[in-house]
């Protein structure tokens, strides 16, 4: 730990703003976009299916545009491609607010989407790989550490500016915020990262496609795009569901809520662990074992009566969701190189973008076909478990 804080410390600017993106990115996860959606539902007049459809069709629109201008951070400067992407998430939660109509609704909350999951992190994540080599594992860390932060900080202050307020006022609120940040943005020295910046050409569109295809089809990326696949999956579906999972066992929803302090405690002490762990170990040894603790965690939630059954899972998910996001994007370095590494990141970004729209949607499926909620989650168990075999084909492959 002591070696953790003096890199921190030694480069604490250059990281900062890795995790600033990764907290701003909040704006565009679905753990802050949920506390609109009762409201949503109830102003719209919608049903909660065919408000999942929207959601999910937005965010798989999200996914493929990521496609498009995902490789940007490879060639434009860092501050011109945040600026434009903080511009866009700014204008998205403002149009949120202002949206009285469904052809609106799906626009802003696909901007959400595209601008603060998708690029914002995808951004951090790339331009902190390229700049560092030696101490990678360590520098997405502390990056990572902002989806932790945000997911303790935002959700309370959005729920009392709904309480006080309504949605509109919080979503419009959250915008101008994003805004004010331009004015900091534009006195920020990131001439740094700028020196990373890709000496190829920008490719065309053609070319694009087809180094995707090629990307797409390479055994490399059928090892590693699948755990990534998975995991955005079933940890979207069951926080999505979570609650109804909690009466449906007959737990204290107030309890279990209680638990999440845990869990996002765990989160950040793994995230500072994982990028220390891949220093250490590489990214590609990591990735063998970082399924392991959720699916472990999977069984007590899915099978114990007792509540301490989900207390069980949320320690254990917060292990992997801690490591996930650096030994996931070191993988990526350590396998492709950081030339074009936001181009391949890109592609790994839209599956993960897509599964958290899937996740929700088969999920709730199932569960409006009445299948029991521990059989859903053996079936999750089940392909985790399968998926984390096949990591193991990682050590047959070279890099």
């Amino acid at each position: 730990m002591k070696e953790f804080y003096y890199f921190a410390k030694e480069h604490f600017k250059k990281v900062s703003f890795g995790w600033l993106l990764t907290f701003l990115s909040s704006f565009g996860q679905t753990f802050l976009i949920s506390l609109y959606v009762p409201e949503i539902i109830k102003d719209f007049s919608l049903t909660e299916g065919s408000f999942g459809a929207i959601y999910a069709g937005c965010t798989v629109a999200a996914s493929i545009i990521m496609l498009t201008v995902g490789h940007t951070v490879d060639h434009k400067p860092a501050k011109k491609v945040t600026a434009y992407t903080v511009l866009g998430l700014g204008l998205s939660a403002i149009l949120l607010g202002f949206s009285f109509n469904i052809f609106l609704l799906f626009i802003a909350l696909m901007g959400l989407r595209l601008m603060g999951q998708g690029l914002l992190s995808h951004i951090s994540m790339t331009i902190i790989s390229k700049y560092f080599d030696k101490n990678r594992g360590k520098a997405l860390s502390i990056s990572s550490l902002g989806y932790s932060i945000g997911e303790a900080v935002f959700p309370v202050i959005i729920a009392l500016l709904i309480s006080w307020f309504d949605w509109r006022v919080a979503a419009i609120a959250s915008g101008i915020a994003l805004l004010l940040y331009l004015l900091r943005l534009h006195s920020t020295d990131l001439s740094e990262f700028d020196k990373q910046l890709s000496t190829q050409r920008k490719p065309s569109t053609w070319v694009l496609l087809k180094d995707y295809k090629s990307v797409v089809f390479e055994k490399r990326f059928g090892i590693m795009m699948p755990a990534s696949f998975i995991l955005s999956f079933s940890i979207t579906a069951i926080f999505f569901y979570q609650y109804v999972f909690v009466e449906d066992k007959g737990w204290s929803v107030q309890l279990y809520a209680s638990f999440f302090t845990v869990y996002a405690i765990t989160r950040l002490l793994f995230s500072i662990f994982g990028g220390m762990w891949v220093d250490k170990f590489t990214a590609r040894k990591m990735f063998r074992w970082f399924l392991i603790p959720i699916i472990i965690g999977l069984v007590p939630f899915a099978f114990m009566e007792s509540i301490i059954g989900a207390f069980i899972f949320l320690v254990l998910a917060g292990i992997t969701v801690g490591m996930s996001g650096t030994v996931q994007t070191s993988l990526i370095a350590e396998m492709y190189g950081t030339e074009r590494m936001g181009a391949i990141r890109s592609v790994f970004t839209m599956f993960m973008v897509i599964s958290t729209a899937l996740g929700p949607l088969l999920v709730g499926f199932l569960l409006d076909l009445n299948i029991d909620f521990s059989y859903i989650m053996l079936m999750i168990i089940g392909i985790m478990t399968l998926v984390a075999l096949n990591n193991q084909r990682i050590k047959t492959i070279g890099g």
